[in-house]
């Protein structure tokens, strides 16, 4: 299901075992140009699992995935990354003896080029690619400051500043508000839109609902390695597997009033 066009990334019946666990049991998922996904879910629903094996951190166990005309089915991260697949973590991940700028200098220069003999120099493109993502993100002034010392929204930030300086078609955000206040939360909500309106496809996995729904313009919700869900943001309240497996009653109303008023507190 897509909003219309052509697919951006399809994952077809795609399976993740480990021994006799099965984290991703048969997920399918197509995603169009321009399109804002949103996954949401219980903890240990595969979420992060379906999102590591899409990316190439883990291969698949079974199923077929394909972006933008390329089979990446079995691909590494780092080619994936090439190709134009970016992605941020649930945790902090940065080299934290390293500053800002020099975190985002390799991404931009391995992220988007293979590079079998890396050069002693990064050259302008890559330096434009840094200071490009710095600005956008708003981490210019602390681009000589050490990861070690930011606090979690310059975190936060730093992610995914080091992912769009790939210059990736597609992005995954995995909780890009977690453990963010409202005030933070809104400023990452503000971050994806102007993504959006640049041309940016975003898949996110998020548990703050607010976030979730405010941005999504199509949600999955996962349980059991399994897709229960799949529609729009208005209707996720009204799914009753998804209210019994994950939201619950007090969830549900409030959801149904954001949707009334578009004021409430999820």
């Amino acid at each position: 299901m897509t909003t219309g066009g052509p697919a951006l990334l399809e994952c077809e019946n795609v399976v993740k075992r480990f021994g006799s666990l099965t984290a991703v049991d048969g997920m399918s998922l197509t995603v169009a140009p321009g399109e804002i996904v949103g996954i949401g879910g219980p903890n240990g629903a595969g979420k992060t699992t379906f999102f590591d094996v899409v990316t190439g951190v883990t291969p698949a166990s079974g199923g077929r995935i394909a972006f933008d005309g390329h089979d990446i089915t079995g691909l590494g991260a780092d080619r994936i990354c090439q190709l134009g697949i970016a992605r941020t973590f649930q945790l902090n991940a940065a080299f934290e003896s390293l500053t800002v700028r020099e975190n985002i200098d390799i991404a931009s220069y391995f992220g988007r080029t293979r590079r079998a003999v890396p050069g002693f120099r990064l050259g302008r493109d890559a330096r434009e690619q840094t200071d490009a993502a710095l600005a956008f993100v708003g981490l210019a002034d602390k681009a000589d400051v050490g990861v070690a010392r930011l606090p979690v929204l310059d975190r936060k930030l730093l992610m995914i500043a080091g992912a769009i300086a790939t210059r990736p078609k597609l992005l995954f955000l995995d909780e890009p508000v977690g453990g963010l206040n409202a005030g933070e939360i809104d400023h990452i909500i503000g971050l994806v839109e102007r993504l959006k309106a640049e041309g940016m496809t975003v898949v996110l996995i998020e548990h703050v609902m607010r976030f979730l729904l405010a941005l999504s313009t199509r949600v999955l919700i996962m349980h059991h390695g399994k897709k229960i869900f799949e529609g729009p943001p208005r209707d996720v309240a009204e799914d009753p597997v998804v209210v019994e497996t994950y939201l619950g009653e007090g969830t549900r109303k409030r959801l149904k009033s954001y949707f009334a008023d578009g004021e409430a507190q999820l």
